[in-house]
């Protein structure tokens, strides 16, 4: 019987997801954990949180919001293997020994260094490396040790992080001719299908730029922040069209096929903008309130999501530790016989 594709997906720990992240990365991902010729590898990266994100309680309130919003919007433990990256050790030795045998040529290469130097260069700083700290010079060594860690198939990235996959490929490649064929090739994954939502203002919805509805606040605070989005002046009984307001693209994002139309004929009929407002703040919130009510649930009792990560960890490291055991002999470290 051929082994399952295994499927590994990291979630940076600093930041409360919103209604963007929900359709962009969760909604796909739990859909996909749910396919019974994959295996599924979720985790928490609360080591590669603090690599700029120097605030304490920002990493632990958000190790609580990110994990609390899986589980809520229907990650099933049983079926996959939810982990905080911190709980698992072995993934912190194998980033050590990965180091060692990693080319810096290959970390001058990584995109986020090259732009912190360029930064630097722009601002007139004689010191390329003004500021730089370690651990972003050489994350993409423990994203690799991530990957490598459970022999992940398939990782799906965002176009931004396809150069560290490929690194890691490169980093697995060498060891495998260096010491032992014990490494996977991950190969990275961009489904073209994921959608872009828009924010409030018509750009992508992004934290950046201040444009995000948040993905689980109360049904009146839902109502007021899909308000603010963008629409022109056209009165109730003008034609309106489509591309005439991020508002469309959001429903959209939340509605059948046959809904989208109708709402689109509906535009074409002269909806009030005030109307399709409260008609998009409904559809969003039939879809999340249950898991609103579950989020809610579960950041009330945070030992419940401590549980089920420990749970999910004890899972993680007896895999984890056969493989490290097998790396550690093959490079020569071995207990004395």
């Amino acid at each position: 019987m051929n082994q399952p594709e295994r499927v590994l997906t990291g979630v940076t720990t600093t930041g409360i997801p919103h209604l963007g992240n929900y359709v962009g990365a969760i909604r796909p991902a739990i859909r996909a954990s749910e396919n019974p010729n994959t295996e599924t590898f979720f985790f928490l990266a609360d080591y590669h949180g603090i690599i700029k994100c120097h605030e304490p309680e920002r990493i632990h309130e958000s190790t609580q919001a990110v994990a609390a919003t899986w589980l809520a919007c229907g990650l099933d433990p049983e079926r996959t293997t939810f982990y905080r990256q911190s709980d698992i050790p072995e993934v912190m030795e194998l980033n050590w020994i990965l180091t060692c045998m990693t080319a810096k040529g290959l970390m001058n290469r990584a995109h986020a260094y090259k732009a912190a130097v360029q930064d630097n260069l722009d601002k007139g700083i004689e010191d390329q490396d003004h500021q730089i700290e370690m651990g972003l010079y050489s994350y993409p060594i423990l994203m690799s040790a991530d990957i490598l860690m459970f022999n992940a198939h398939k990782v799906p990235v965002g176009r931004d992080q396809i150069q560290h996959v490929e690194m890691a490929r490169d980093i697995a490649g060498r060891f495998n001719h260096r010491f032992k064929n014990l490494f996977t090739l991950p190969e990275a994954v961009i489904d073209e299908q994921v959608e872009t939502l828009v924010g409030l203002d018509g750009r992508k919805m992004s934290k950046s730029y201040g444009n995000t509805i948040p993905l689980f606040e109360s049904e009146k605070k839902l109502q007021k922040s899909v308000n603010k989005i963008i629409t022109n002046l056209k009165e109730p009984g003008e034609p309106k069209s489509p591309d005439e307001s991020p508002l469309f693209e959001i429903y959209q994002a939340f509605a059948t096929p046959d809904e989208t139309a109708e709402f689109t004929q509906m535009l074409a009929e002269g909806l009030a903008w005030g109307e399709a407002k409260k008609m998009l703040a409904a559809k969003i919130n039939a879809e999340l309130a249950d898991k609103r009510a579950r989020y809610e649930e579960l950041t009330a009792k945070p030992a419940v999501i401590e549980d089920i990560l420990q749970a999910g960890a004890v899972k993680a490291r007896r895999e984890a530790r056969a493989l490290l055991d097998q790396v550690r002999d093959a490079v020569g470290i071995r207990t004395l016989r």
